[in-house]
């Protein structure tokens, strides 16, 4: 039995222990205070047991805990700090945890059966998308389909949306809707398949999908039909954009459509021929991540039972691909910029709100480098006697400076392929204003078209209800369940 004596001692030491903490040398630190802080906040923090009326899944493609470390000090930067200190919205969340993505066949994954074991609750074979275990890739007749969330939440009278910077067809955004055994059968699949973008206008139809934001209309057009974004590249000839009409769906190919869309019927939004234009260089013509994210909350709040939305910041993941640490970055401070928006607009009493990535990248941060040495420059050097760094770029063993961020393979692999298929070649020596330029390529080792993903565990951070249910290392699937407890509570 636990005496209330012991309650007494028990306070009285913790008591004792406060009074000495802030008795120590340590205690004027501003590190010191502000861990105080945050430790009080902690303590007092309330579990948030409501139901879920709603809940936003943010999914940055790829942005692995070491890209998401290198998009804080990015923006940290851009605004004026030395870039560590920084905390991107999603950093202060209360509830975080570490997360396993391999695939049922495959140690190192892709985004298509990754995002649909956080859409269904298990894992599933590499390539394909939302299929039981027995699905074969490229063989739609071994499919056996799994319901989705979006279906469960869209037959309990709550509306589903889904916002993406890649086609809508792509493997993220399809896990919200699409079950098939090519996730690559965007537009087209073999005879007695169904292709994903077909699968998106069936689901408007029947009513699981409301809105859904992103790029890919050549998927859903003609093979040379001309539209607003380019032409269609479907090889059967049906226009799906024609049938979206037909179904009473608004289509939206530029800012201007999507402001005048009815925010209480529903949107298609394709403002791309394929995938949408990276942050760096997007034209105006096409809504930012933060816009789009707006916009589909402005759609999904109109119903009063509530909603899922599924955003994602697609193309992180393809800016680690062309081993460009620039635009990954900003790619990433528009991720963040739209979990901002999307914090604005939502109660957090009532709307569980999840980070997460599908997977992660081979992305290293290199060297010692001093504070605010910029992210995407090279490693400056560690100063003595003051807190910014020394202004001098480190030098690795063959005598030349080297960047922060560099990729383990990739297209900037400082081998090159000779004449007789080897490779050889040395490390260039690169520039501070060089490794500034927005197209640089980040050096690699091994020499790859296109730099690969990783099996690393990917971070979540959660906030509202029962976000406390994450927590320690988790596979990937138990996002879904507890998404599912979260808005329907158990079984």
């Amino acid at each position: 039995m636990f005496h209330r004596s012991m309650t007494v001692v028990l306070t009285a030491a913790l008591g004792a222990s406060t009074a000495l903490a802030r008795d120590l040398p340590q205690a004027g630190s501003d590190y010191f205070t502000a861990a105080r802080e945050r430790l009080a906040e902690a303590i007092s923090r309330e579990l948030n047991t409501n139901p879920a009326r709603n809940i936003i899944l943010f999914v940055a493609d790829g942005m692995g805990i070491g890209t998401n470390y290198g998009i804080r000090l990015f923006k940290g930067q851009q605004e004026g700090h030395l870039g560590e200190e920084y905390n991107l919205p999603h950093d202060t969340f209360p509830h975080s945890a570490l997360i396993k993505t391999y695939n049922i066949n495959a140690q190192t994954p892709d985004s298509a059966p990754t995002a649909g074991a956080m859409n269904t609750g298990v894992k599933q074979i590499f390539n394909t998308i939302n299929l039981d275990e027995t699905a074969v890739h490229d063989d739609c007749s071994s499919e056996v389909p799994l319901r989705t969330f979006a279906e469960i939440v869209s037959e309990a009278g709550r509306s589903v949306g889904i916002v993406s910077t890649a086609s809508l067809a792509h493997a993220t955004p399809a896990a919200v809707y699409a079950k098939t055994a090519n996730r690559n059968w965007l537009h087209d699949a073999p005879e007695g398949c169904e292709d994903i973008a077909a699968q998106l206008v069936r689901q408007f139809e029947a009513g699981v999908i409301d809105i859904a934001l992103g790029g890919g209309a050549r998927d859903f057009a003609p093979d040379g039909m001309e539209l607003a974004t380019g032409t269609g590249r479907r090889p059967d000839e049906r226009n799906l954009l024609e049938r979206i009409g037909e179904i009473g769906v608004q289509y939206a190919w530029d800012a201007k459509t999507l402001a005048a869309a009815d925010r209480e019927e529903p949107v298609i939004g394709l403002f791309a021929n394929s995938d949408m234009a990276y942050e760096h260089d997007r034209p105006d013509s096409q809504p930012s991540l933060p816009e789009l994210t707006v916009a589909a909350l402005e759609h999904l709040r109109t119903n009063d039972e509530g909603f899922y939305l599924m955003v994602e910041g697609a193309r992180v993941d393809h800016a680690n691909h062309d081993g460009n640490a620039h635009r990954a970055f900003s790619e990433g401070v528009a991720f963040a910029e739209a979990i901002e928006a999307a914090l604005a607009m939502v109660d957090l009493d009532e709307t569980l709100v999840i980070v997460t990535a599908d997977h992660d990248h081979v992305i290293t941060f290199s060297g010692h480098c001093g504070r605010g040495t910029l992210v995407t420059g090279l490693c400056m050097g560690i100063s003595s006697g003051q807190v910014e760094h020394d202004g001098k770029p480190e030098l690795a063993g063959d005598g030349k400076p080297y960047t922060v961020v560099n990729y383990l393979n990739g297209p900037g692999s400082i081998l090159t392929e000779q004449e007789d298929g080897s490779f050889s070649g040395s490390r260039p020596e690169v520039t501070q204003e060089e490794a500034q330029d927005p197209d640089f390529l980040q050096q690699a080792l091994i020499p790859m078209g296109a730099e690969s993903h990783s099996g690393v565990d990917v971070a979540l951070w959660a906030t509202g209800p029962w976000a406390h249910l994450f927590g320690g290392t988790m596979d990937q699937e138990m996002i879904f369940h507890v998404m599912h407890h979260a808005m329907f509570g158990a079984d």
